[in-house]
């Protein structure tokens, strides 16, 4: 598809480029055109005073001067032709080079298309895989149901609480796909006020901390009172999200560190199983997850938290550090912009 789109788009700089060249070109010739006809005039009158003097001088028997019988003028004709020549090669050397230029440049232009296309075909797989494997989960048990006739009350009310688990699972990532949406959308905007970054870190901490509680994880929090350039919304989200994914990879640290500190800066550590350095350019890509196959830990999600989180970071216009080692844990910094609005 984007092979033929390309091809036709060389044509069609081929074609506006050839449509100038041979303008200008019709322009030079016509310009020139006119001189030649000039300088024609010139000649012609010219060559008959000098036939008229020539007939006066043998009708005398008088000599011919060097310079009447050296005078040789050339066709305007023959110069006409050279200017057309010169012009047909310079024209055919544009359409040459022009066409080359113009399809490195055709590929330039679809370039970044062809990469949105190719994410945005990964992207609909991905979502399409993640929300087959709960629908199949929730058909077969529902479907295994129907045909067992000695299922009682408790069998099926252990089915629904399955089958609740499975739409949990689908909301939730719905509900991933629609933040993704909104903070990756350009036309969507957001309210950008002066906030203080530690009290919406401080929302986010009280929202995570059921989970960490679950896993026996303590959040240490020292948080540092700074006025950045925000949104509350978009700060707690993106404060959840560093904090909760510190929480999945803590492996068996019973601890992680969430620091705000002057100039914006937020700062979420873990303690946990680190990423492995070939992982770290992909992080923050849609679905995508990190190998933990050496931790032997099984951890849950879609791999959709950061790529919100990056989404918002470039949204609120700062910038995100990774340090990470494996078996030491990885450490977040955020940077949060903090001039004038």
């Amino acid at each position: 598809m984007f092979k033929e789109a390309r091809i036709k788009l060389t044509g069609w700089y081929l074609l506006i480029i050839m449509v100038i060249s041979l303008g200008f070109s019709l322009a030079i010739y016509a310009g020139i055109n006119s001189e030649l006809i000039r300088i024609d005039n010139l000649q012609k009158a010219r060559q008959n005073n000098v036939d008229t003097i020539s007939g006066f001088l043998r009708q005398n028997g008088l000599p011919l001067p060097a310079e009447i019988q050296s005078i040789e003028s050339e066709t305007v004709e023959q110069a006409r032709l050279r200017i057309v020549s010169a012009l047909g090669l310079i024209n055919v050397s544009i359409l040459v080079v022009s066409g080359l230029g113009g399809y490195l440049l055709a590929g330039l232009t679809l370039d970044p298309i062809s990469k949105m296309v190719r994410r945005q075909k990964e992207f609909i797989g991905n979502a399409s895989h993640e929300l087959r494997t709960p629908l199949t989960s929730l058909k077969t048990e529902i479907e295994v149901a129907l045909r067992d006739k000695k299922m009682n009350a408790n069998d099926f009310k252990e089915l629904l609480k399955s089958n609740l688990e499975d739409v949990n699972n689908m909301q939730r990532l719905s509900n991933y796909l629609l933040e993704l949406n909104k903070y990756e959308n350009s036309e969507t905007k957001i309210d950008i006020t002066k906030v203080d970054l530690a009290e919406a870190v401080g929302l986010a901490i009280k929202k995570v901390e059921p989970v960490a509680v679950k896993k026996k994880i303590k959040i240490v929090s020292k948080l540092q009172k700074t006025k950045v350039n925000g949104n509350s919304d978009a700060l707690m989200e993106l404060s959840t999200i560093l904090i909760d994914n510190a929480i999945k990879y803590s492996g068996k640290s019973k601890k992680i560190e969430v620091k705000t500190k002057n100039k914006g800066v937020l700062e979420v550590k873990d303690f946990g199983i680190g990423i492995p350095e070939a992982d770290l350019p992909h992080i923050f890509e849609r679905f995508y997850r990190s190998e933990v196959s050496r931790s032997k830990v099984k951890i849950d999600g879609y791999g959709l938290g950061l790529s919100i989180a990056k989404s918002i970071i470039d949204k609120l216009g700062g910038r995100i550090k990774i340090n990470s080692k494996i078996g030491q844990g990885t450490t977040f910094t955020v940077y949060i912009p903090t001039g004038r609005i």
